[in-house]
Order: structure tokens, then sequence, then C-alpha cells
């Protein structure tokens, strides 16, 4: 799934569908920040140049971290209100 596939959802008039947007579009995003900090501490690991990234990879991670605990929030809503994702 892309960005792309969560836009019907976004635009929804129910509150259900943007909620489910809304997880879709974090938990796709979080996926990718996640494979990009793997692919930068492996290169730095086996010692190969690193995909370019303008910040340090902490923050990166740091970021990885917060919108992980973000996710666990949603998904916790979700079940309290009964939304299936």
């Amino acid at each position: 799934m892309e960005l792309k596939d969560t836009i019907d959802l976004m635009n929804s008039s129910d509150y259900k569908g943007r909620f489910k947007a809304e997880y879709m579009q974090v938990k796709i995003r979080y996926e990718k920040l996640k494979s990009f900090c793997n692919k930068i501490e492996a290169a730095e690991i086996i010692g190969k140049e690193p995909p370019k990234h303008d910040c340090p990879v902490s923050l990166l991670r740091d970021q990885q971290h917060i919108m992980g605990e973000y996710l666990h929030i949603l998904e916790l809503r979700a079940e309290i209100e009964e939304i299936p994702l």
C-alpha cells in the first residue's frame, strides 16, 4: 500500500474512514523510515557508504520511536472505538 491509496479514506465523511487513513499513512511512513534507518546502520556496520542523509541517524531513530508510539496509541483507540484496521 502507498500513500496515494489512502486518498479516498482521507476524504471520507465518516471519521472512522479518516481514522483508518491516518493510521495507514503513519504506518507507511514509519515502515519507510525504519527501512531507511536500517540501511544506514547496516552500511555503517559492514563499512559501506550509507545512503545520503542530512541529519544524524540517532535523530531519525528518535522520530521512528515516537511514530511507533503514536501507532500504538492509534491501535488502542481503534480497539476501544471498534474501528477495524
